[in-house]
Formats: structure tokens, sequence, C-alpha cells
């Protein structure tokens, strides 16, 4: 920032920007000016300035009246000395800031004590004109001083045991101009040149000659400063020169000075000179540059004039200007100070002093390294504080100039106070906003607003006054700070309100957390534009993303399935969507109709055959969806082909178009379509074959065998169609067509082997018509008809010995009888184990016996009449539907005269027991010699037959 003036003084500029505004590359300043204030205005309002020195602690003015003011470096008086009669003509300070010494006009040299009523004052009956007390003045009781004036003498005042004694150090080459003291050395200017004394050699070091051509010194002062302890910048007239001073001595510990041996005398060096175009009143060290007080010379002051005479204007002079030049005169800066009453002063009545002595072997306290130094300005009315400009001052210079970049740069490098940096970065967005580079400014804000919400949301709310946020929303935080939710929603809608950021929209509504706005506002704002001019497939993506984070799943698969979005599928699994499908059929055919046709069958319940065909016949792409149409309907058919039968004629021209090898399959298995309009389907695309097959459904074979012939000239296929048709007519009309055709009569003649006699094809064919290869056809045929008949005669043989085999075995399947035993026993008592699953195995048969013997026999044993329920015993049944109890069966005298039948009827039961679990045999001797004896028969039978 710009340093605010003070009450009593406004801001130092350079009256000269106006003339540089044009120039691109202007100078930043150096220093910054400020005029003292405090007690300063209201001394110098009835009284004028005539010099001024600075101590570590406080500042002494001299005025024309004689009074020496001591003042706080705001400018207030803490003492006031009247010293002298006349003008002030000098000051100077000890080190330690103890004792102030003035010299005047009146003659007199008064040192007065700042802090204990002690003065000292010295008359030497001539205007003096400078003074120099030794920096070590209150520390050393000796109380030393130099001062000179218009008699020409440099008096060397010291304290000894009897009084104050004057040594005069020089005499005789003019009046003394100016003095300075800095460790030993003491360095004087008269009109002669510049001289330097050693005070602890008692010796004088050197000379350096006054400039040629410079003014007189009366009329433009010479200046003297020390910059170190060895380097003497010298200001005289219009040329600076800078010596480097070699002494003989060095600093003891102790403070004192001590005598080194140097072979030789001690010498200077001019280490730097130049020549100016101004006149200088005044010079100080800046770091390794000097800071001169210039004073412009007028226009009517011609070269000639320039080195002999001051300039005698009265009421047109210019301001001093303060520059900033390297000790090779390269000027890096240029002020002019607009001081009261500029125009009426001359070069001598200004004046320069700075602190702190920089690089001086006996600075400390405020002035130690790295103080920044003060230069003071003084005129007759004013007095002006330079001191270097700060990172603030630059900044704000930067700023004032439109180089915001870098002054945000200086302040990042600098590690200002947070607040500067939100000040220029303030200052650095409205000057983008004003040049309208607004994209820039968005792209800054990061840095500059960093983590304060209030100035995110405070920039953002500016943006959207301007109707360019949607340019700031990629670069807003949803973290680190996290805004306000509306703040995120005025984003939203502010680029979901122009078509040239919906892509951008998208985007950020993918990346941003959905917890940091409301989702069912955003899409309040932008559901207005659907089905309008500014909706675009980026605004439909996002609205759906929206959709998606509000939960409302099936909005989102509708604008999902507009875009055919790839992962449309997986987002109708993931969701449960599919009764939403029955609106967005064609979209999820062209998105992947191999996903889509299964789906759709496989909810054909929730969407049927007719409102999938209303809806691909209704698409704007006809050809694309028919071919959809195609998949969905043959798919569909493969699955059930009756659930689409009302749309069976519009497949048929769908195979045909796009796969006519599955016409014919589709004919052939389909009873759902209008022969007549597939037919004339298959002539427009020119589908023999189908054509065929339909002309024989329709019972116009012989319209279908020409067909085949003529068109297919297939004779093989002419053979098997009339071959299926069974009609012996058809025989004669595919004789006649071919009996023109000798390639056709001798493919004719090898397959009607089996189907017509050759030797009839033969009687019909034409005496003379050459057939090819006719006798290998015929040796075919008749070799062919001896196999068949051959095979013929085998099949007969074998059919009738089957016959005769399977009537044998059903006549002894007939004899057999069956063995029940008790529904409650498990196992026929003193039976094996092995054939009790097999009894219970023919369990259902045994029930069809229970149930004829009870219609014939009446439920009851053959021999003891009682029902089978009665007794807990088994049954055999004889397929003549008579049943025995197994004991009466064995029991009986009819079964046997002697034991030895009985075992035997008893073997005999048990042997077909066993026949009935395991044997099959072929014949009944086999079966009574495998076994050991004849079969059971029934008792009945048996004495009735015999």
């Amino acid at each position: 920032m710009a340093p605010v003036p003070s009450e009593n003084g406004v801001e130092g500029d350079d009256e000269r920007e106006e003339e540089e505004e044009g120039e691109e590359d202007e100078e930043e300043p150096r220093l910054k000016y400020q005029r003292m204030g405090g007690s300063v205005p209201s001394l110098l309002a009835s009284d004028a300035a005539s010099c001024i020195a600075v101590a570590e602690r406080m500042i002494a003015l001299g005025t024309h009246d004689g009074t020496v003011y001591i003042l706080d470096f705001l400018g207030n008086q803490v003492k006031e000395f009247s010293a002298h009669a006349a003008v002030v003509n000098d000051l100077s300070f000890d080190i330690e800031g103890e004792y102030v010494g003035s010299c005047s006009d009146d003659g007199s040299v008064v040192i007065n004590c700042l802090f204990i009523d002690e003065k000292l004052k010295f008359e030497y009956h001539r205007p003096m004109k400078a003074i120099a007390m030794d920096p070590d003045y209150a520390r050393k009781a000796s109380r030393r001083f130099v001062a000179g004036g218009l008699a020409g003498h440099l008096y060397f005042n010291t304290k000894k045991w009897l009084g104050y004694r004057n040594q005069v150090l020089h005499s005789g080459e003019g009046p003394i101009h100016a003095v300075k003291w800095r460790t030993s050395l003491v360095a004087w200017a008269d009109d002669a040149g510049v001289k330097v004394y050693d005070t602890a050699n008692d010796q004088r070091i050197t000379f350096i000659e006054r400039p040629r051509g410079s003014p007189r010194p009366e009329l433009l002062l010479p200046h003297l400063v020390w910059q170190d302890d060895t380097l003497l910048v010298i200001g005289w007239g219009t040329s600076v020169k800078i010596a480097s001073i070699r002494t003989n001595h060095n600093k003891a510990a102790n403070g004192t000075y001590r005598q080194v041996s140097l072979s030789g005398l001690n010498q200077v060096d001019i280490v730097a000179s130049f020549q100016t175009t101004y006149f200088i009143s005044g010079i100080a060290p800046f770091g390794d540059t000097l800071v001169v007080l210039a004073y412009i010379p007028g226009e009517e002051d011609g070269e000639k004039e320039f080195s002999r005479t001051a300039p005698s204007r009265q009421g047109n002079a210019q301001r001093p200007e303060v520059r900033i030049v390297t000790w090779t005169n390269y000027e890096l800066s240029t002020d002019a100070l607009p001081v009261h009453g500029f125009e009426h002063y001359k070069a001598k009545d200004y004046s320069l002093a700075h602190a702190p002595f920089s690089g001086s072997s006996y600075a400390g306290g405020q002035w130690a390294a790295g103080d920044e130094p003060l230069y003071y300005i003084v005129s007759p009315k004013d007095v002006v504080i330079a001191k270097p400009r700060d990172t603030e001052d630059h900044i704000a210079w930067l700023l004032q100039h439109g180089w915001h970049e870098k002054a945000l740069a200086a302040v990042e490098s600098d590690q200002g106070p947070s607040e500067l940096l939100d000040e220029v970065g303030s200052r650095y967005l409205d000057h983008l906003i004003v040049e309208r580079k607004y994209a820039e400014a968005a792209s800054l804000c990061p840095k500059l607003l960093r983590g304060s919400a209030s100035a995110w949301e405070r920039w953002v709310f500016h943006f959207a006054h301007l109707r360019q946020l949607p340019v700031l929303v990629p670069y807003m935080p949803t973290e680190c700070p996290r805004l306000r939710d509306t703040v995120y929603e005025v984003a939203l809608v502010a680029l979901a309100t122009n078509p040239s950021f919906h892509k951008d929209l998208l985007s950020t509504v993918k990346s941003w957390p959905s917890v940091i706005y409301s989702a069912l506002h955003v899409i309040s704002a932008i559901e207005p534009q659907l089905n309008t001019s500014s909706m675009t497939d980026s605004l439909k993506e996002a609205l759906a993303e929206l959709y998606v984070i509000d939960g409302q799943y099936e909005k989102a698969f509708s604008l999902y399935a507009d875009l055919l979005k790839p992962e449309l599928f997986d987002f109708i699994d993931k969701h449960n969507l599919h009764d939403a499908v029955r609106k967005k059929v064609v979209q999820l055919m062209m998105l992947d109709c191999k996903r889509a046709v299964p789906l759709l069958i496989q909810k054909r319940e929730l969407i049927g055959p007719p409102e999938v065909v209303k809806q691909l016949l209704n698409a704007r792409n006809k050809d694309d969806c028919r071919y959809f149409l195609h998949l969905y309907l043959h798919s569909l058919f493969e699955v059930n082909p009756h659930a689409a039968k009302d749309f069976h004629d519009m497949q048929v021209e769908l195979y045909a178009d796009y796969d006519p090898k599955m016409l014919l399959p589709f004919l052939r298995s389909s009873q759902h379509y209008t022969l007549e309009k597939a037919y004339e389907i298959c002539i427009r695309r020119d589908l023999l074959r189908d054509q065929v097959f339909i002309l024989g459904r329709m019972g116009n074979s012989k319209q279908a065998l020409a067909i085949i012939i003529n068109k297919l000239g297939d004779i093989e296929e002419a053979v098997e169609f009339v071959t299926m048709q069974h009609d012996d007519d058809l025989w004669e009309e595919l004789i006649k067509q071919c009996l023109n055709k000798p390639e056709m009569v001798g493919i004719l003649l090898e397959h009607t082997v089996g189907n017509l006699d050759p030797l009839y094809i033969v009687n019909k064919v034409p005496n003379g018509l050459e057939i090819p290869r006719l006798r290998d056809r015929l040796v075919k045929i008749i070799t062919d008809y001896r196999t068949e008949t051959s095979l013929r005669h085998g099949c007969n043989d074998i059919l009738k010995a089957d016959c005769v085999n399977l009537l044998i075995k059903y006549y002894k399947e007939a004899r057999h009888g069956i063995y029940l035993s008790n529904e409650e026993d498990e196992v026929r008592p003193k039976r094996s184990d092995v054939h009790a699953p097999q009894v219970f195995e023919r369990s259902p048969s045994l029930r069809t016996v229970e149930v004829k013997s009870k219609t014939i026999g009446g439920g009851r044993c053959c021999i003891c009449f009682d029902p089978f329920s009665i007794q807990n015993v088994s049954v055999i049944v004889f397929f003549c539907c008579h049943a025995y109890h197994t004991t009466c069966l064995m029991d009986s005298s009819y079964t046997s005269s002697s034991d030895k039948d009985v075992e035997a009827t008893s073997k005999e039961a048990e042997t077909y027991d066993v026949y009935n679990g395991h044997v099959d045999d072929d014949g009944d001797d086999e079966e009574e010699t495998n076994l050991g004896g004849p079969r059971m028969r029934c008792i009945l039978c048996t004495t009735a037959a015999s």
C-alpha cells in the first residue's frame, strides 16, 4: 500500500510523471517522500530553516533568526536553544547525541548539552560557516571541535588544563565552506579545494583540488559526506568525486587509534568522478549509489555562464530534484519535490542530511546495520523526509501502473501479510474484470482467494452478476473451504442456462461431491429447457446424472436411452428398471441389439410383440429399425413359434430382405402366414426354392415342379419333391418334363430305383434320343435294382421270423402263472431275500390280475373258495384268471397223489417264482431243461383240458 500522507503535508511525487505517461518503461522511484509534520510547520511559519543535523535519537534544526530546535523524528519540538543572533549556518552532533554544536554569521560557535544545563560559546568575531564536533566529544575530556568561516582560518579547539585552546589547522586559502569529522579524519573545503587532516598523527593527509569551472563557493557551496571511515564523497558545483583515503593507523579494541608502520606517505585515490548537468545542493550515500539533491539551472543560464554564476531568477525556479545515481553517473531514479516556495529559492537555499551513517565504524543503536536510511531535504519553509520505498510502496506503485501480476509476484516473494495479499488480489481481480479478462481472473482466484470462504462466495456472486460465472466454476473449491449450498447451486444453474457451457456442467456434476448442493434445485432449473432448442446432449446427460443423485432412476433411464449411453443395460439391471423399457425399444435396439433382443423377449409379459413391432415401425430410421425388427421376430420365433403369429406375414418379407437362407425353414415351420402374400414376396425377391415350397403347400405341384426343372435345373430335388407328394400323376409330369432333355433323362434313370420302374422310363424315351453315359447308367440301375430286391426279400424274411417268435413268446406268457405275495408280508416265508424286490416290482401287474380274479373268480381261491383277504396267505394267479392260495395249491389232493408229486409241485412253484423274477426263456423245452421240471399250470384248466 502507498503510505498515507500526514495531516500537514502531501505525498511527494515526480512532477515529470505527466510527461512520461507515454513511456512504456517508466522507472520506479527508489524513495518515497513526506513532509515533516509535528511542530515544524508552525515553527517555519514565522521563521526560515537554514540547516539540519541528524543524531541517533533526535534532529537539530537551525533557523535564520539564530535559534536551534531539537525535534524528534516526527517533527515534534523537544528543546529550543536561542544560540545566535544571526542565521545558523551549520550544526553538528557527537556520536552519542548528547551535544550539539552550531555556528552562525554572528561569529560565534555554541555547544549545548541536551540533557544538562551546559552551554559553551566561543567568539571568533567573523561569520562562521562550518562546524564539526569530535565524534567522541562526550567521551573525551578534550572536548574537541573544528570550525571555520569567512576569516579563512580552520580552528581546532581543544580543552586544556587552563582552558580552551584554539589551534589554526589551516588558513590563507579563502573561507572555510564545509567541514566533516569522521574517526580521526577531518575533511574541509575552502576556495582551493578539499583537505584531509589526521588528528591521530597530527598531520595533513591529502589535498583534492577544487573542480575547475565550478561556481564560486559563496554562490554554490561544496558538500562533504563520509560514506564510511575511508570514503569521502565530494559534491561541488556540477562535479562529484569519491576519494578513498588510506591512513597509517587502525582503531584499537578500546576505541583508541594506534600507529601502524607503513612505508611511504598516506595516499588518496579518486575511485569515482563525474560531471552533472545540474547544481548539487546536497549529497549523501545510498548503499552502493548516491543520493543527490539537484538544482536545475534555468533556460536563461547559458552554458558559458553556467560554471561562473549562480542562477539569478526571481520567481521562476524549478523544483529541486532528488536523484539516485551510480558512481558512473547512471541515473536510477529522479523525483521532483513540491516544496513550498521553490520558485524563489536558489541552489544554496537547500541542504541535505542523512542517517544513519552507513558503514561507520562507530554506528550503533538505531542506526545499526540493516536499518533503513533517512534523508532530510531542508528548504527555508519546508522539511521533506525521504526514505527507501518498502514492499508495500513497491506493490502500490506496480498496481498504480497496472502491473498487477508483478505486484502479486512481489507480495508472494516477500511473504507479506495475508491482508496485503488479499488487497493485491482483490485489486488484481478488479483490474482483470475491468479489462474483461474474465477467464484470466477466474484462473487466479484459487491463488488469490485461497481458503477464504467469504471471499470465494463474494466473487462467485460477483461473477454471477456479470454473467461470467461459468468461467469461474472449474476453479471453485469443494472443500477447504466448502461454500454454502446456494453458491454451488447458483454455479450449476449458470452453466445450465448457457449452451456453450453444457459440457462443463456435465463434467462439474460428475466431479463435484453430491452432498455439497441440492440436486433437486438444479433439476428444477434445467427441466424447463427439455424439448427446447437449448437442450443439448450434454445438458441431457447432466440432467440424468442429477436424476440419479436425486434417486429418480426412471427419468434418468429415459434420458440415458435417448443419449444411447453404452452403460444403459447395466443401469437397468442395477436399478431394476425393466418396466421402463416399454417406451424405449428403439433406443435399446440402436444401442446394442444383441443385448436388447434377449431383454425384450425375456420381458415379453411386460412389453408384448405388438408394442415392440409398433415402436420399431414408427421409428425415424426405417432401415435400421426394420433390421432390428427382423432380429427381434426371428429370436422370438425360435423361442416360441406362436408368440408373434400375427406378424408372420411381415416376417416373411423381413427374412426375404435380411436373411433369405432362413426363409425356407421359417416357411416350413410356421402355419400363420398367408401363402399368396408369401409367394408374391418370393417372386419379387426371386427366391426359387421358397416359391417351390409355397406352390407345393398351395397344391400347385406341377408349377412347382416346372420351376425346379426349368429354373433350378435340379433333377435330384425334383425327384425328391415328387417323392414327397405321393402323386403318380406328378411322376408322369416329371417324366414328361425330362423327356426332351437327354441329361435330365439320364439323371432321372439314376434316381428312379425304389420309386419307379426304370423300364417304364426307358420305354417312354423317344427312339434316337442320345442319353449321355446310358450304358453305365443302365448297369447301375440293374445293380441297384438287384440290391434293392435282395434287401426287400431279406427284410421280409426277418419280419416274418420276428412275428412268429413274438407270437410264441406271447403264448408262453399266457400260460405262466403269477405269484402274488401278501401286501403285509414283504418277504414270503421260506423264500430267499434275493427274490423279494423282484416280486414287489411286479405289484402293478399283480394288482391288475387281482382285479381280473375278482371279476371272474370272485376274489376267492378256486380250491377253498375263501376270499383272499381273509387269510394272510400268498396267492398264485394264472392268466386264465384262476387264482389259488399257495398252501391250497400245494396241499390239494389235485396237485399230486404222492409225496413225490407234492415235492415236485413245490419245486415247480419255486421254479415258477424264479421265472417271474429272473428268467426269460425262448422255448418251453429249454425252460424245462434249465429249471429241472415243467412249469406250473392251472389245475382247473389242465383238468378241463385233460
